[in-house]
């Protein structure tokens, strides 16, 4: 199976050392003790401004990162995972599977649109507008998302302590990375089901313009409540969710 790489937390950067680490004052005054100074005043500027200047020169190298993997091209069979290796990984996630979706039942005018999306890493296809029965949070994310990345411990800990009938969905969206958007979701600790949109389908069914961005759906499929951008704390997620649906997570 192949091994996924890091999808966030920060850059690497150079092994060089910071600016700060360097002290051009002790490197004038081995310079001003040498022979080659002497006590000529313009040998002494002189070693001073090269000092300096290889100072400015190593300070500038610490802003440029390093790439970690090698530039060569690899195999294509090393570098797009299979759908056995996302469901693999989805397996290893603890990722519950997608939930199942009803048919046939008519869409409602203000509620999920009437398209069908795949479940992130396998598992059966869903039909948002299919989903009825129980009330719902779903929350529409990416793994390149920094906002996303934010907000991610409130889901976590919401999912994590809920006892009541909602049910919490996330959708992966406008993301090319599946095997990215699955570890990002165990690294969040997020067991409950991942829906895919890779094809942006919601960007115009839901009006999406970027994650993240969360609905709250009733039993009987309407949308009460749409939140635009990322939570600031897990009880402000019980808060609507008890506003909205009338349930405390």
């Amino acid at each position: 199976m192949m091994r996924a790489r890091r999808p966030f937390f920060g850059r690497l950067w150079s092994k060089t050392p910071h600016w700060s680490d360097f002290r051009p004052e002790e490197r004038v005054a081995v310079v001003e003790n040498s022979a080659l100074v002497g006590n000529s005043t313009r040998m002494r500027r002189f070693w001073i401004a090269v000092v300096a200047m290889l100072a400015l020169m190593t300070a500038g190298c610490v802003e440029s990162p390093v790439l970690t993997e090698p530039t060569a091209p690899v195999e294509s069979s090393e570098s797009v995972p299979t759908t056995a290796d996302l469901a693999a990984m989805k397996k290893a996630a603890g990722i519950a599977d997608c939930p199942k979706s009803d048919a046939d039942v008519a869409a409602v005018p203000s509620g999920l649109p009437d398209v069908v999306l795949p479940c992130l890493g396998g598992g059966r296809d869903v039909r948002l507008a299919g989903l009825r029965g129980k009330p719902m949070m779903i929350n529409v994310w990416a793994q390149w998302c920094e906002p996303c990345r934010a907000e991610a411990p409130y889901l976590a800990e919401v999912a994590k302590t809920n006892k009541s009938d909602l049910i919490i969905v996330g959708i992966d969206h406008a993301d090319p990375r599946p095997d990215l958007a699955i570890e990002f979701a165990q690294l969040s600790t997020w067991t409950y089901p991942q829906i895919a949109d890779p094809d942006v389908v919601l960007r115009s069914a839901l009006q999406i313009t970027g994650p993240p961005q969360t609905f709250f759906i009733r039993s009987d499929g309407a949308i009460p409540y749409r939140h635009a951008g990322p939570f600031s704390s897990a009880q402000q997620i019980r808060d609507l969710a008890q506003q909205h649906l009338g349930v405390t997570p």
